[in-house]
């Protein structure tokens, strides 16, 4: 579902296609003087993956499109990382069917990892799309100062996809102002950008999550997009990351923008 969404962003905007498929070997179990391919598993694991390579490129929808691939021995999100700085990427555009319950808390999903840590956008797509709307994309945000930069990011996608952009701010009870103040706060935000295609939603609901995919769903958003932090370690699981939790349980895809 996922490459789909990138052949048609492909071939809409003349861009190529990195196919990467990250192989986690326990390398810790490595001769340091050895090399990969003298790993029965690894040589075993890339052969697979080139299988895969060529079921994919057979398909009909990346026809013409110029399309690279790329094997990584690593873990996922350090191959993501490399291969984006290597290749100089624009847009990580990856699959999830989600974690839940107690994974979800203790592990969290391959492709939670790559939007933690992922310094290039993200994409997450989960349901197929045969057409790819990007009419209505929405940025969702407290409009403090330290979303500037994600922010940026983000009307340069809106222009790219030709996308209106609806600024959200969600108003929860355990963390409430008045709409006069979010109101000044956003209009203060957006007057330091040279853009005018937007419109400004102050929504209320229970928790944030649910108020952005609610919000979502009667404007008939097409792309969730917002920051992440990125945290790790003890303060992820205590604070939790809400870009993550919106990459496992929204239906929408979701563009994700490391602070």
């Amino acid at each position: 579902n996922a490459l789909k969404v990138a052949a048609q962003l492909a071939k809409k905007h003349k861009c190529a296609i990195y196919l990467l498929h990250i192989i986690e070997v326990p390398l810790h179990t490595i001769d340091p003087l050895s090399t990969y391919n003298d790993l029965p598993e690894a040589i075993y694991f890339m052969k697979l993956a080139r299988k895969q390579f060529e079921e994919f490129r057979a398909k009909d929808y990346l026809k013409n499109l110029k399309i690279y691939e790329h094997v990584e021995f690593h873990e996922i999100f350090k191959g993501v990382f490399q291969v984006c700085k290597k290749q100089g990427i624009d847009l990580v555009i990856m699959g999830s069917n989600g974690a839940n319950g107690l994974k979800e808390i203790l592990v969290g999903s391959n492709t939670e990892k790559v939007v933690r840590t992922s310094e290039t956008p993200v994409l997450v797509v989960k349901d197929e799309l045969i057409n790819l709307r990007t009419k209505n994309f929405v940025f969702a945000s407290d409009f403090r100062d330290e979303c500037k930069t994600t922010f940026e990011k983000a009307i340069g996608f809106a222009n790219i996809f030709g996308s209106k952009l609806h600024l959200l701010m969600v108003n929860t009870p355990n963390n409430f102002i008045t709409s006069d103040e979010a109101q000044n706060r956003m209009q203060n935000f957006i007057k330091q950008f040279d853009f005018s295609n937007y419109t400004i939603n102050i929504y209320n609901d229970v928790t944030i999550e649910e108020g952005i995919m609610n919000f979502s769903q009667s404007a008939k958003i097409d792309i969730i997009g917002m920051s992440t932090h990125g945290r790790q370690g003890i303060s992820r699981f205590f604070n939790g990351s809400l870009s993550e939790d919106l990459v496992n349980h929204a239906k929408r895809p979701v563009m994700t923008f490391k602070m």
